[in-house]
Order: structure tokens, then sequence, then C-alpha cells
């Protein structure tokens, strides 16, 4: 196959009917096919199914206490030292809460908005013109955080190496820059892992606002699925170095390590950040779920045991990425119309179109009976300025169904390169 700029007018319209002829034939199967998030499939779910069973009465009744009662606000010992093992931080940075990290980050947030952070001159609800800085493309649900507030989100280019630290140091200038999402190992969407240089500026970052956020949303820091183990920096002693020590708040959780619904989740910052964030979780909050804290100790039970558990999701995940890429290659590829990383961890393969296509591709998509990640939303506000990028998560689908969406994905995004290319 020619690429399709590189086709005659008479050609592409050849093309074009082969092309609408399979994408209707595809449309008439009426499929019902979701990779719009990147949940685990029930065949990842099954093989850690074993952690519902592995605690007793007995494992309740610590040293610390009855873990079934009241109590232990940071969660407990066994839970801190699995996450401190984990991220390479001290036990006395970690606290541990329920299943989800996205509650912790929302939370931080919130508290900084009704009452300020530990360095706040004022509760940010107070200040006018709050900004933030967003990687992009990035996590849709990071962006919503901060758009529920009315922060003002800023754009910043990712570079292969993470964002462009040009512009980040350009713009912390501004006392009005109140943080920055990030997401540091397998970024979400592209995949990529920030660079010792790009973590070394970014923990040496002097920003003018006195309660600079550095979210550090450590969501894949163990999640390879092709290859070994990559080892990645502390940051919170690199920000400890650096004079920084309190600007730091990193997220973690075990949603694609154990159970999504029912896991559990770590903020690790300075012993100052928690003590100060601890006097108003315990207003709200008298404990999280201590047994499955518990359990999910016993179960994991350090690093080391995380990592072989992990094998066990890479088996069931390295197939259905290698179906996504296969498939991009085979139908994309020759057609010169978009481009994408391979990435060795995390969960999604993020596809750029040639520019102006993905809204069209996936609305398309959907007309056949797939759901994407709706275009646009790995960037704030919704707004992708090339109108290029389509997140892929392949993790949920059987690979035979898998393998229909990416027939469907394919077909449409050559549908609408050809729409555009003939008009």
């Amino acid at each position: 196959m020619k690429p399709y700029r590189d086709m005659t007018p008479e050609e592409r319209r050849h093309e074009y009917a082969a092309v609408k002829a399979h994408y209707d034939e595809l449309r008439s199967l009426n499929l019902k096919l979701d990779m719009s998030r990147g949940k685990p499939g029930r065949d990842q779910l099954d093989k850690v199914s074993d952690i519902l069973t592995v605690l007793t009465r007995d494992d309740c009744l610590t040293a610390d206490g009855d873990m079934r009662n009241y109590g232990v606000l940071a969660g407990v010992p066994e839970a801190r030292r699995l996450w401190a093992d984990i991220l390479g931080c001290r036990y006395e940075e970690t606290f541990v809460g329920g299943n989800s990290s996205l509650q912790l980050m929302y939370d931080l947030i919130a508290k900084a908005w009704a009452f300020g952070l530990s360095h706040s001159e004022k509760p940010w609800c107070r200040e006018e013109g709050l900004k933030w800085l967003c990687p992009v493309p990035g996590y849709d649900r990071h962006f919503a955080v901060t758009q529920l507030f009315g922060i003002e989100m800023i754009p910043v280019k990712m570079t292969p190496e993470g964002p462009d630290m040009d512009a980040v140091e350009e713009l912390i200038k501004d006392p009005k820059v109140k943080g920055m999402w990030t997401v540091p190992k397998y970024s979400n969407p592209d995949g990529i892992i920030y660079s010792a240089n790009v973590i070394e500026r970014i923990a040496e970052m002097k920003p003018a606002a006195p309660d600079f956020v550095l979210m550090w949303d450590n969501a894949y820091v163990i999640h390879e699925f092709d290859g070994d183990y990559v080892p990645f920096p502390d940051i919170l002693s690199l920000c400890r170095a650096a004079g920084n020590p309190d600007m730091v708040y990193e997220f973690a959780s075990t949603s694609k390590v154990t159970l999504p619904g029912s896991g559990i989740a770590c903020m690790a910052t300075s012993e100052d950040n928690q003590k100060y964030l601890q006097k108003l979780i315990g207003i709200q909050i008298i404990s999280y779920n201590k047994v499955n804290q518990l359990r999910h100790a016993k179960y994991l039970q350090n690093k080391e045991h995380a990592l072989e558990i992990m094998k066990r999701h890479a088996a069931v995940l390295k197939p259905r990425f290698e179906t996504v890429l296969n498939a991009l290659e085979k139908e994309i590829r020759p057609a010169g119309i978009g481009r994408w990383a391979t990435p060795k961890g995390g969960y999604f393969v993020s596809l750029y179109t040639d520019p102006g296509l993905a809204k069209r591709t996936v609305a398309l998509t959907k007309e056949a009976g797939v759901v994407l990640t709706g275009a646009g939303a790995t960037y704030p506000y919704g707004k992708d300025p090339d109108d290029s990028n389509i997140r892929i998560a392949p993790s949920l689908p059987p690979i035979s169904e898998l393998e229909q969406a990416m027939d469907v994905l394919c077909t449409a995004l050559k549908l609408a390169a050809l729409e555009q290319l003939n008009a």
C-alpha cells in the first residue's frame, strides 16, 4: 500500500470505497466493546484473587492492637513498610489510605483550597487566579480535579524525557502557579519514563509560590509488562537534598497490582507535611480499612515479592499490547496517517493521528460499537490543539475482542483520513 498522501486522487477514491465497505461490514456486527479505561481484565483479576483468602482473625491481632477496630490513622505499620519499600522512601513519610490514590490527590487539593497547606499564607479559596501546570498529553482525571476547583490549567508539552523543563522553570516564576501534575514512570498515556536529568531538575525547582505542590503520581512504579523492572529514584530524597522537602507529594496504589475496587493507596510526603495533614484527616475519618491494609501487606510481603506478582500481570498484558501494536503496524503504518511509541510498561498505547483526525476517528469507532477514551480527554478542558491524540487501553477485552476492536479503530482512522484527503 502507498501512503495515502502519495496516492493519486483516483487511487484514494478506490481505497475509500474499499475501506468504507469494510467499515459498514464491521458496523453491521453490532459490537459492544470497551477500551475507554485502563481496567484490568478478568483473567488478570483471577490471577490475584487468592488475596481474598490470605488473612485470618489472628493476623488482625498485632502488636499495635486489634486491627479490626478503630484507630491507626496513618495506616497499619506493615502496609506503611510495604509502601516505603516499593517507593524507596522513609517509613515516616508514608500514609496508607483506602483503595483510591485519586481520592487522596483530590483530598489534598480540597484541603489546600479550604485550609491551605503547611507553607500557605492563606487558604487557596481566598486567592485569585490560581494556575496549575499540566504536562500533555496527560491523565484526564487529574485535569478534572483542578478544573473542578476552578484552577487555570496551563499545558506543558511532553518530550521523550518528560515535561519540557525549560517551559516549567519559566512558568513557576509566577507565584500564582500552585502545582504540577506528573506521572513520572510510564506516563499516562505516552508511556514515557522521566529521565534522570528531568527528575533532577524537577526536584531542584524553585517555585515562586511557597506552597507549590508537586503531585508525583507514581501509579505505574512496578508495572513493567515487557522486560525487567526498571529501577526508579525516590523523589522525596531528591527533593529533600535539593532543599525542597515539603514540595512533593507522591501517590501510588495497588489498583493494578491486586483488585482495583478493594486495593490500598499511599501518599508519601515529608514528616512535617504528614503532621499537618493528619491533623485535618483525623477530623474527617478515624481510620481507613486496616483489615484490607493487613491483607495486602501479608499478600504482597515486600517489593521483591510484589514484582513477582506483577509478572503474572505481564503474562496477560504483553499479548494484549502486542495485538494493538501489530494492528497499528499492519494497517496504519503503511497508510502513513499516524505514529505511536512502543511502551514497556503502564496501561496505554498513545496513538497520534495526522492532525484533525482524532475526533472523527473516535466518533466512527463508537458508531461501529467500540468505545474509546474521548478524543481530547488527554488535554486540559478536553482541547487537543492538533485533534490528534487517541488513548488506547488494551487491558480489559479478551484478545479475540481486542482484535475486533483494533480492526474497527484502524478502519475508522483510515476512513477519517481518506475523508479529509478527498474533501
